[in-house]
């Protein structure tokens, strides 16, 4: 696999859906490895690696679908493979967002192979998003770099590699998105109407909101909207992409706790 500098990735301009709101997260071309270099002592999977310092690291910002989730795991095994080719036994530099451990323990963070001198070199998060093996799955409290791997991820669908070419994960519409109930998805389609009440919001895709799909704004995702002047309702109409875990609450729902779930396409 050829390395993926991440200073390459900052310079790609593709023609793109814009972010909501385009200057939500941190400024990309600002964010820099403060850890590291440190063995890589093994690929535990696809987004973890365990450094021989003992520490787990888990790739932020991405997931890859495990065997429990594809036909057949391989692009799990794809990662995988690509991630130990890159760094195993090789040192990596790290950055971290705001939140630096999840539940189980692990680091979360922006990781990059590090090459001479201790710089970065190759960025893994955007490796395995460029090859198709990932997509973009961020968290109010980990937004590193989110604007460069939506990027990366928008050239890797529009050449259909890797996951990308296969209709198991392919964008969902508002009318398919029952059938894949529990589970990461991205649906694009054209918000209908929008609610906003104290506490809550609601983006509705179809003429009925108690069987159509849905997007629920959370109260914490109105107040970032809010503090970023994004107008929910200036939604009404537009052709959005929104990411998350697809569940059923009056028909099939995404739930948006941070702006950066949702792309404006038109």
């Amino acid at each position: 696999m050829p390395p993926y500098i991440a200073g390459l990735f900052r310079a790609i301009t593709v023609a793109m859906a814009g972010l909501l709101p385009a200057a939500a997260a941190a400024d990309d071309a600002a964010v820099m490895p403060t850890e590291g270099p440190v063995l890589v002592a093994d690929v535990i999977d696809a987004e973890t690696l365990r450094l021989a310092d003992g520490r787990v690291l888990r790739l932020a910002g991405i997931v890859v679908p495990m065997p429990a989730a594809g036909a057949d795991g391989r692009y799990a095994e794809a990662a995988s493979r690509s991630l130990a080719l890159l760094v195993q036994d090789r040192p990596v530099v790290f950055a971290f967002g705001a939140r630096r451990m999840d539940r189980h323990g692990r680091f979360l963070a922006q990781v990059w192979r590090a090459g001479e001198n201790g710089a970065e070199d190759a960025w893994l998060q955007a490796a395995l998003l460029a090859d198709g093996f990932a997509r973009v799955a961020t968290t109010p409290d980990n937004l590193l770099l989110v604007n460069d791997m939506l990027r990366v991820e928008d050239g890797a669908r529009r050449a259909r590699r890797g996951l990308w070419g296969d209709t198991a994960y392919r964008v969902r519409t508002p009318e398919d998105a029952g059938a894949v109930l529990d589970s990461f998805q991205i649906v694009e389609g054209r918000v209908l109407a929008v609610a906003i009440r104290r506490r809550a919001g609601y983006l509705n895709f179809g003429a009925d909101y108690r069987t159509d799909f849905t997007l629920s704004l959370s109260r914490e995702a109105l107040r970032l909207m809010r503090q970023a002047n994004v107008d929910p309702m200036a939604l009404q109409g537009s052709r959005v992409r929104a990411r998350g875990w697809l569940r059923s609450f009056n028909g099939p729902l995404i739930e948006i706790t941070h702006p950066e779930q949702i792309e404006v396409l038109q």
